[in-house]
């Protein structure tokens, strides 16, 4: 049987191989230092095909260059050999649920994620790291060859180790963050859809560099928008500062010329709706606008809904068109604001495009209010969360109903919680993928002293917490009410070490090896790196059933026809062997060792040949 190869791909291979499609002529076969053949690119060939455009030596071109970009481009392309271990007993509805939480260092969560999630994400958001003198960025290790990639990997994880304090007075503030930002996003890219768009959060600190960066990755024709968020609605009274900032930026870059963002409804007092038998595909959009005292205040503050508009607001929509539009079901209320329903079959030309100045979509204080005091009733235990309302409408603007978010710096987890708040409201299926890294908090801030020891358990319960009190509000009936989250933790291969490296382990260890599998880890722990290698999509929220099947604990992935069947259990017999070909799974996966007889194990393949020719057989 053909072994799985259990850890990340080897991105620079995939890209060489990229490279022989289009010039297969500077593509040759060298010996690595493990001595086995694998491709190599012919500079000097390649440099001769793109001749006509190619830069050469030191002459003087517009680029961003720092110390380190290259080890972020070695980085990111190294693969690691890690995995994720599900962990039931902090996640919510794990046997149901659609989403996940990933806990780790967001550099191997995003390699974990390459090949089941590879083209699926339609949105990213980041809240990174502003790189404000203060904050602490992630330290990469660089690239190195693979027998050391493959020792060092697949030790134990220091978890929580992986941040430095990135001061200013450091010779290499910029190139640090610089690096850590370049292969982060690199990796990124590649889980966005060809229609998906990547939001990014930054100040005036490195939002010129962000810029360039990523201008090089998603390229300057995917630029799509930098969008003003007005975080404060009023200046701050800093000691010898010259100018109070209210605004940050929000990047937005497609990956591809398909993307594009939803446009917004015109006002809607200037148009007349059709008829509406049922209730179709719809989005939704906000109709009150700050109150300018432009309007007369007693013809613009009437009741939608049994409902006025919020305090310092009015509606957009005049009373008489809002009584016609209440008649045929147009409105809804999502707890906390009146919102107009806007039908996939209404004319184009009542949309026009988004603007770019964010200046009603909550504010630093509104965030900080809503996760320090109305979910968890301690005033200082998260700083400056973003705001619902700002995911919300990029959620609103970018994403269909049955589409994954990601956000690889989750932090208090406000992405999932505007995710579950969407779909609430508009009977969506959308999934979120949050990823953050075990940071610990510090023991003197209110955090701790309220029982939160690292950054994750304060986010998972945000989102404990957000799911109870959107099922508490009015929900659209047909919402699947998914408010869980599967937690699956980085970590070490569940493989030991004389797996990857098997020339290093000497006869004496091999009297004691009865097993590649290191002893503390489960079946379930195996199940999930198997999803992570044969890159099942959506592997990792799939449904999982647990059967005893003559005695032995078998693993069943999705519904029939299952895409995967696996038993990590020993002594199987053909018996047992034959019993499952008769399921006709997609997938079969076993311990390499785990037969009761080599005739049964050499017997497998011919066995699901037979009974299931078009099931592919691995072990492990």
């Amino acid at each position: 049987m053909n072994k799985l190869k259990m850890h990340t791909p080897n991105l620079t291979q995939d890209n060489i191989a990229r490279i022989k499609e289009v010039f297969p002529g500077c593509v040759t076969e060298a010996r690595g230092e493990d001595g086995k053949t694998k491709l190599a690119v012919d500079f000097d060939q390649l440099r001769q095909e793109l001749s006509e455009s190619i830069v050469e030596g030191p002459q003087e071109r517009y680029h961003l260059n720092w110390p380190g970009k290259r080890e972020a481009l070695l980085t990111a392309n190294a693969p690691i050999a890690k995995t994720l271990r599900p962990c039931r007993e902090e996640s919510v509805n794990f046997d149901t649920t659609q989403n996940l939480f990933i806990e780790g260092d967001n550099l191997d969560a995003l390699k974990l994620l390459q090949e089941s999630y590879l083209g699926k994400v339609k949105m990213i958001y980041i809240d990174p790291p502003y790189n404000t003198g203060n904050d602490f960025i992630y330290e990469d290790d660089f690239a190195e060859n693979a027998e050391e990639f493959l020792r060092r990997s697949n030790q134990k994880d220091q978890e929580g180790n992986r941040l430095i304090a990135n001061s200013d007075s450091k010779g290499r503030f910029h190139s640090d963050w610089l690096t850590m930002m370049y292969s982060r996003l690199k990796l990124a890219k590649n889980l966005l859809r060809d229609d998906g768009v990547i939001f990014i959060s930054i100040d005036d600190g490195e939002q010129a560099n962000l810029k360039k960066i990523c201008d090089e990755i998603f390229g300057k024709d995917n630029f799509l928008a930098n969008f003003l968020w007005k975080k404060k609605a009023t200046t701050s009274n800093v000691k010898d500062a010259q100018v109070s900032s209210q605004v940050d930026y929000q990047f937005c870059y497609k990956k591809s010329l398909e993307a594009k963002l939803k446009q917004r409804v015109k006002s809607a007092d200037q148009r007349s709706y059709p008829n509406q038998d049922g209730e179709g595909s719809y989005r939704t959009t906000v109709i009150e606008k700050k109150d300018s005292g432009s309007y007369k205040r007693d013809t613009m503050k009437f009741e939608i809904l049994g409902r006025p508009p919020r305090d310092g607001k009015r509606w957009q929509i005049g009373k008489e068109t809002a009584e016609e539009l209440q008649k045929k079901n147009r409105f809804i209320w999502d707890g906390e604001k009146i919102l107009l329903k806007i039908y996939d079959f209404e004319d184009g030309d009542t949309f026009s495009a988004q603007p770019n100045l964010l200046d009603n979509h909550g504010s630093s204080d509104t965030g900080a209010r809503l996760v320090n005091n109305e979910l968890f009733g301690v005033p200082e235990l998260f700083n400056n969360p973003k705001p619902v309302e700002l995911i919300n409408y990029f959620v609103d603007i970018a994403v269909d109903k049955n589409d994954i978010i990601l956000d690889f710096f989750a932090g208090s987890s406000t992405t999932a919680h505007a995710v579950m708040q969407v779909n609430a409201r508009d009977g969506g299926s959308r999934k979120f993928i949050m990823v953050q890294l075990p940071e610990a908090c510090d023991e003197n801030t209110e955090a701790f002293a309220a029982g939160y020891k690292s950054i994750p358990e304060i986010s998972k319960e945000r989102i404990r917490r957000a799911g109870q009190k959107i099922l508490e509000s009015e929900c659209h009936k047909n919402w699947n009410k998914d408010i869980g989250f599967r937690v699956l933790k980085v970590d070490s291969s569940n493989l030991a070490d004389v797996y990857y490296a098997p020339d290093s382990t000497n006869q004496r260890d091999l009297l004691t090896l009865t097993d590649n599998v290191k002893s503390d880890r489960t079946p379930e722990d195996l199940l999930f790196q198997v999803l992570l290698d044969w890159g099942v999509y959506d592997g990792l929220t799939l449904p999982i059933c647990q059967k005893k099947i003559q005695g032995k604990t078998v693993f069943f992935v999705n519904k029939p026809p299952y895409d995967l069947i696996a038993c990590f259990d020993f002594d199987l017999s053909e018996d047992l062997i034959k019993e499952l070909a008769g399921y006709k799974p997609v997938r079969v996966v076993f311990r390499d060792n785990g037969f009761v007889s080599d005739s049964v194990k050499i017997n497998v393949e011919q066995i699901f040949k037979q009974l299931s020719p078009d099931t592919e057989v691995k072990a492990i």
